[in-house]
């Protein structure tokens, strides 16, 4: 069954464009705008791709059209997760001329990024495509922005590993060194967690590995293994647990390497690359004339 597609809370949104927009307008607005433009002058413009991607972040866009001026009309022509081509129409706003002035370069920011990310994210899931792994991101994000960009992960067809601190249990080489062993903290784990969170362990070598299967996480993290060891851990994993627990590859993953390790048979594999190395996606507003 497939996933319906990923949703952002509205008063998400608005919170973080509006915070946007003030600290754009600054103490006295934007001077440029209110000076050469009359307070009633109206305009069309259209948002464009100006190359291949994928797009994510309309809804933010449109809020800031919309918190500078509710009247501002907001058409999408395309929707969040679409492809697109260089000259394809992506949403045309018409309206107040200075709300649409205004707002541009913070809706830019904002469909720029997440698109960025997107469209980044799409080239590593369509690269391991015919394997069952899934590329996720991580929590590695810019802080503040860590919704919007694991969303448009999402919308690339990338997975969200863990939104914060707070909503699964990953138990690190520091929290293992600290705790005295793999089983040990594993064990710690599962008699503090609800039994709706999941606890994964991470792992630098396959005798840990061993050692964490016999404590049964639901998933086991695997930190910059070999291919060759990624694929005993997942034999391992088949024989000693009938594959129950869950593999992630993780570690200096990059786009040259991720079909490799994909192929290796793991279930996800988790890079900071999606979030953190993605390009812009160059999408840009012109004002139409006439």
């Amino acid at each position: 069954m497939d996933a319906l597609p990923p949703t952002l809370p509205r008063l998400m949104v608005e919170d973080a464009v509006r915070a946007a927009l003030l600290e754009d307008l600054g103490r006295a607005g934007d001077i440029t705008t209110n000076a050469t433009i009359a307070p009633d002058a109206t305009a069309t413009a259209e948002l464009s791709s100006r190359e291949n991607g994928v797009i994510a972040g309309l809804g933010l866009a449109e809020a800031a059209f919309r918190l500078m001026d509710p009247a501002v009309r907001f058409d999408a022509k395309v929707a969040d997760g679409d492809v697109v081509k260089p000259g394809d129409a992506v949403a045309s706003i018409s309206g107040n001329a200075r709300a649409i002035l205004s707002a541009e370069r913070v809706a830019l920011n904002f469909l720029m990024h997440m698109s960025g990310i997107a469209s980044y994210t799409k080239r590593f899931a369509d690269e391991i495509a015919h394997t069952q792994a899934s590329v996720c991101c991580t929590r590695k994000t810019i802080p503040g922005h860590r919704t919007f960009e694991k969303y448009a992960v999402r919308c690339g067809g990338g997975s969200n590993h863990r939104f914060g601190l707070d909503d699964a249990i990953l138990i690190k080489d520091n929290h293992i060194a600290v705790a005295g062993g793999v089983a040990k903290a594993i064990e710690a784990a599962r008699a503090y967690a609800g039994h709706l969170v999941k606890v994964e362990c991470e792992v630098d070598t396959l005798d840990q590995m061993r050692e964490a299967l016999k404590a049964e996480p639901d998933a086991i993290l695997l930190d910059n293994m070999t291919n060759e060891q990624l694929r005993e851990a997942v034999e391992t994993n088949k024989a000693d647990n009938g594959g129950r627990v869950k593999l992630e590859a993780s570690g200096n993953v990059r786009f040259e390497t991720i079909r490799a390790i994909a192929e290796t048979g793991v279930d996800y594999i988790s890079t900071s690359k999606i979030t953190m190395a993605a390009p812009t996606l160059d999408v840009g507003l012109d004002i139409r004339l006439g």
